[in-house]
């Protein structure tokens, strides 16, 4: 609901399209509010890291154009310290426009070109809503235009959280699951396949797998980094450069990149960086990846925690929370869950982004504000996820002697035979063994004909855990 719609005070604006109330206390203007009357849709909002970094952009821009001589010192130096303000966070209610707007950006573009020119001209004695000295396109936007400046704060904000948010907590999820391997090394117990019984397995060896696929999962985002850093800055409307003075992008993006500890360039080739997004696609599927062994991680763990009676129970979890409203006493892999489910939403997220990749025609992406808020959204879930998920679960997990004493009654325990007494022998063992009852061992001492000592020395389970152990010879 609007000021004037709500009784609150207002001021009269204009701008091409005609006249609007404008909230007198909003520093954002007529643009701004026609974009809210347009897009009542979801109440979703841009990320709140993206027009931080839209804000440093317009800083870094306002800064090259004083430079280069485009600029007055007086307005340069406004418009820096309210653009600085606003990437402190201290405008973050003056960005009310919802996610599903156009597709180019350009309402969030304009609401920050209004924000700082607002309060520019606060800070040279004016009031909110002043266009003059600085107005919002004629000094906020020079030698920019929605088209390069949203990709490429889409692409650097992404990538600075990729960075200061996503990969330390991979690391701390890949040191958990480490540690929990070394704590768990000497736990024998049966491997699994289809979830059928194969042959023994070190539980520290599965935990090593996981860490292998955090470990690659931060290989992963150095590709991302990389397609993220490449950015549309310079190519303006069409990706020509027109109304771009010569110079201005690479200098920018050279301000962009010392203040924020990343390595930005301008594009090569601007046709393609502003009538695709595939930068962000790309990194998207690093993120899905991620999400994918996240998800592949936390149902194995909740399987091997299944029970603690009628299922695996070779693991206990972290008890968080009660389990149940009914049944008391009863314990869930809560934490587990919660990352099953992020998992599930940045693959939907991912979905999202590639179908709006391929949505535009010609000389644009039609898409960017969506992109930027599920790619944003994908990074901060999985930062989060990862933490709480070796924190929280990882790290408190404790085995139990389930999974090793149930190790003698493995029918895949005779493997090893197959070498040494033949594939067809071994597999009629191993059918009399389950008709049976009795174990591997049992029969393999009474029908093989090997001595106890050759016998125990094959079934030996630690020596099926190491990789090239030599099983025997036929004979």
């Amino acid at each position: 609901m609007s000021a004037s719609e709500a009784g609150g005070a207002t001021r009269l604006e204009k701008d091409s399209i005609g006249e609007l109330a404008v909230p007198a206390e909003a520093y954002y203007g007529v643009q701004t509010t026609r974009a809210i009357h347009n897009f009542p849709i979801s109440g979703l909002r841009m990320p709140t890291a993206f027009i931080h970094t839209h804000a440093l952009l317009k800083r870094a821009a306002a800064e090259v154009n004083f430079e280069l001589g485009q600029l007055d010192e007086t307005l340069y130096k406004a418009i820096a310290q309210a653009a600085r303000e606003v990437e402190e966070g201290k405008f973050d209610d003056q960005f009310p426009i919802d996610v599903y707007q156009t597709g180019s950006g350009t309402s969030t573009n304009m609401n920050v070109n209004e924000v700082i020119a607002s309060r520019a001209n606060e800070l040279l004695g004016g009031k909110r809503g002043d266009k003059k000295p600085v107005h919002p396109n004629d000094h906020i936007n020079m030698g920019q235009s929605s088209n390069d400046t949203i990709p490429t704060s889409l692409y650097v904000s992404a990538l600075v959280e990729i960075e200061q948010q996503l990969r330390p907590s991979l690391r701390t999820l890949e040191e958990s699951l480490r540690a929990k391997s070394k704590d768990l090394w000497e736990v024998i117990k049966t491997g699994r396949t289809h979830l059928q019984d194969a042959t023994p397995v070190r539980m520290g060896q599965e935990f090593l797998g996981y860490a292998g696929q955090i470990e690659r999962a931060q290989r992963r985002l150095d590709d991302a980094s990389r397609e993220l850093s490449e950015v549309a800055l310079g190519g303006t409307a069409v990706g020509t450069g027109v109304n771009m003075y010569p110079g201005f992008a690479e200098k920018v993006l050279a301000k962009m990149s010392e203040w924020l500890g990343v390595n930005l360039k301008e594009s090569d080739n601007h046709f393609q960086s502003q009538n695709t997004l595939d930068g962000a696609v790309h990194a998207s599927g690093a993120l899905r990846t991620i999400a994918v062994s996240i998800m592949k991680i936390s149902n194995d763990l909740r399987w091997m925690a299944s029970g603690p009676r009628a299922g695996l129970n070779e693991i206990i979890l972290p008890a968080v929370q009660p389990g149940s409203s009914i049944m008391p006493g009863k314990v869930n892999p809560v934490i587990a869950e919660s990352a099953t489910m992020v998992a599930a939403q940045v693959i939907g997220f991912d979905v999202t982004i590639g179908l709006a990749g391929q949505s535009g025609n010609f000389e644009l992406n039609v898409m960017m504000p969506l992109v930027a808020h599920n790619l944003m959204q994908s990074i901060e879930l999985l930062a989060h996820t990862a933490v709480n998920l070796a924190e929280q679960c990882i790290s408190g997990i404790v085995a139990t002697d389930y999974g090793p004493n149930m190790l003698e009654q493995g029918l895949l325990l005779a493997t090893p035979l197959a070498p040494v007494i033949g594939y067809d022998k071994t597999a009629a063992l191993v059918k009399k063994a389950l008709a049976t009852g009795k174990t591997i061992r049992q029969l393999t001492h009474e029908e093989s004909g090997l001595s106890k000592e050759e016998v125990d020395r094959l079934l030996d389970p630690a020596s099926m855990t190491e990789p090239g152990t030599p099983m025997g010879s036929a004979g």
